[in-house]
């Protein structure tokens, strides 16, 4: 058996900020989320075409916000006139897109743990893995506790490992691969990030044997919660944060 590395994350973090009870991916929803009593929110990063770090789950505007086409076809500047509030509620009418420096800030200010999804836009993998690891370590130097990444592009994650390598990565996966021991070995990876529905008593037994921390995404039903907790998962990821209390 591995030993485990060190997790200084708490044992909940809310889900795009607040999960579905604000605007994804906004300081209004980690405001929102904190409020809940979370302190370490996970959230969705890619790159405007000019490089600058934002946060945004999909790869095009049209979902959540006013904007409608490929996300990283637009400078930040563009990008920071876009309403993201409106689509989920008129409360949130004008919520801007943050970008990561502006989560940086909050979240330090408010000692909340941050797990950052890099979210690159097809093609761009290696560029967005690279860029949002090299922000983090700079907007968290000094942090008592610093962010997790984590990302289904596996070009991403070792892009990151290469430009700041003292950063924890995890693994996200929702289709969990037979060699996954080699695959998190080979990205140098802290955890799993794994779909909860993959999920065993015996697999998170596993994953901890092999060495890794074990974080889960979305569980949303307060009795799947406690169940997963009870097979000694490390991190769990909810929607849920006005029901499941962190």
């Amino acid at each position: 058996m591995a030993a485990l590395p060190a997790w200084p994350y708490p044992r909940f973090a809310a889900h795009r900020g607040a999960g579905k009870l604000a605007p994804e991916n906004t300081l209004a929803a980690f405001r929102l989320g904190y409020l809940h009593g979370y302190r370490m929110v996970e959230f969705d990063v890619k790159l405007a075409a000019d490089g600058v770090a934002f946060l945004l789950h999909d790869e095009t505007l049209d979902r959540t916000t006013n904007g409608r086409g490929r996300a990283d076809a637009l400078t930040w500047r563009e990008l920071a006139q876009l309403d993201a509030g409106t689509w989920h509620s008129s409360g949130y009418a004008g919520e801007p897109l943050p970008t990561l420096a502006a989560i940086a800030r909050w979240s330090r200010a408010h000692d909340v743990a941050v797990n950052i999804e890099i979210k690159p836009t097809r093609g761009r993998e290696r560029e967005t893995g690279a860029a949002v690891a090299l922000d983090a370590a700079v907007l968290w130097s000094g942090a008592p506790v610093p962010p997790l990444l984590s990302s289904f592009a596996e070009a991403a994650l070792e892009a990151a490992r290469e430009v700041a390598p003292d950063l924890a990565r995890a693994y996200l996966t929702d289709d969990l691969p037979d060699d996954w021991g080699k695959r998190t070995a080979r990205l140098g990876c802290a955890a799993m990030d794994i779909k909860h529905t993959l999920l065993t008593r015996e697999r998170v037994a596993d994953f901890h044997d092999a060495g890794l921390r074990v974080a889960t995404w979305t569980v949303n039903d307060a009795k799947r919660a406690a169940e997963i907790l009870s097979w000694g998962v490390d991190t769990l990821i909810t929607d849920a944060v006005d029901t499941i209390a962190a």
